[in-house]
């Protein structure tokens, strides 16, 4: 029988252990030299190829560089995008059928001339989309009296106000739609000056419908939240587009016009005799030569755009159009899309006071300042034009949005 003495029992049981320990090192030794190896392999390579996903799938950063060239003129540019997506998915507006198109209703008067958005929104929202046959699908409803046919026909003031009158309680009384929400989802459009005042005669069309108006004076009934700024536009343009021209705009400021208001007669009486600024106290007469006033705009930096009989005036998408920074010269003055656009990019606002330090306020915006405004300004001249059919981010689509923002708010 062999004795084992405890010092080789330990010696012989020790072994294994060692052998697996010094395994395991190895091993690790083994793949931390491998990743390493693959790590240093991975930056002499080229990246993989991104995967591509659909618009909607964009992640964030993929969503900002989209939205660079728009960073400069929206309030929300990722807001915008999405729920301008939303609307021209689901928005729908019925248009009341009543009314005979031959008189005030249903169809436009003209679509040319200075109340031209007044005729091509009629004119739109049967092209569009959003049009629906079903009431029972509708968001909003259109109301389609038309100021501006009665004011071509010659209706007075007084027979105006009877005839909206009578015809939204037609609609009251016949169909179901109004009382659900006391005309809170009905909507008008009117560009006419007169248009406010033919609605008069029906205080709950005033009250609790959106009104969509081309003088959307606030200090005189206009409800911003509610109420939605049509913008002026004398279409057709007598001339293409202008922008990305700023070294032929060697010209500080213009205007011309009638001194319809107090602020027209301020700025010509202070201004027209200055060297800078090209101001005129009346229209540029047409004999003078072949469109003198629109050229002017092309070779402008700022386009003066004081408030006339109303807050409102087309000189301002004039100047968007030939590419002149307006400046807004008009107090109380909702301006159109002022919830989506910050004007303050491409446009320069000012108060009816300011008119007295106009030139030394303009002469103060640098010319780096100058080139921002302009560029930015080439960038919103889509959302200010009207086309037929009409076309995505257009003037008519502009306002379909400003509805569909509104009529969120609405509970029945």
């Amino acid at each position: 029988m062999t004795i084992v003495k405890p010092s080789q029992l330990s010696s012989s049981s020790s072994s294994p252990l060692c052998s697996l320990k010094g395994s395991l090192l190895t091993l690790a030794v083994l793949t931390f030299l491998s990743l390493f190896y693959l790590s240093l392999d991975s930056l002499r390579t080229s990246p993989p190829s991104p995967i591509v996903v659909g618009a909607n799938q964009l992640p964030h950063t993929f969503a900002k560089e989209e939205d660079e060239s728009y960073s400069d003129v929206y309030h929300s540019p990722e807001s915008f995008r999405s729920n301008y997506a939303e609307m021209e998915n689901k928005f729908k507006v019925y248009i009341y059928p009543d009314g005979d198109p031959n008189t005030f209703y249903q169809t436009p008067r003209k679509v040319t001339g200075k109340y031209a958005s007044e005729g091509y929104f009629f004119k739109n929202i049967r092209e569009s989309r959003f049009r629906t046959l079903d009431p029972e699908e509708a968001d909003l409803f259109f109301v389609p009296v038309s100021p501006h046919k009665m004011r071509g026909k010659g209706t007075s003031y007084e027979n105006m106000t009877v005839i909206v009158q009578t015809y939204v309680d037609g609609l009251i009384s016949k169909y179901p739609y109004w009382n659900r929400t006391l005309g809170a989802d009905h909507f008008f459009v009117t560009c006419h000056d007169v248009g406010v005042r033919a609605f008069e005669g029906s205080p709950v069309m005033i009250k609790n419908t959106i009104r969509v108006v081309c003088s959307p004076s606030y200090n005189v009934g206009f409800i911003p939240h509610k109420d939605v700024a049509l913008p002026q536009v004398l279409q057709p343009f007598a001339l293409p587009a202008g922008g990305n021209d700023v070294e032929n705009r060697t010209t500080l400021g213009f205007w011309a016009g009638h001194r319809n208001s107090k602020i027209r007669v301020i700025l010509a009486r202070v201004w027209e005799n200055d060297t800078e600024l090209d101001i005129s106290n009346n229209r540029i007469n047409r004999a003078t030569g072949h469109l003198v006033y629109q050229k002017r705009f092309y070779r402008t930096k700022f386009c003066i755009c004081p408030g006339g009989s109303q807050v409102n005036s087309a000189r301002i998408t004039d100047s968007i159009h030939y590419g002149c920074v307006p400046v807004i010269l008009s107090d109380y003055y909702d301006l159109p899309f002022n919830d989506i656009l910050d004007w303050r990019k491409f446009a320069v606002v000012l108060r009816e006071r300011d008119v007295y330090d106009l030139k030394q306020i303009l002469k103060n915006i640098t010319q780096s300042e100058f080139v921002s405004l302009h560029n930015n300004l080439v960038k919103v001249q889509k959302h200010f034009q009207w086309n037929s059919p009409p076309v995505k981010f257009d003037a008519f689509h502009m306002i379909m949005y400003e509805l569909w923002l509104r009529h969120h708010v609405i509970k029945y």
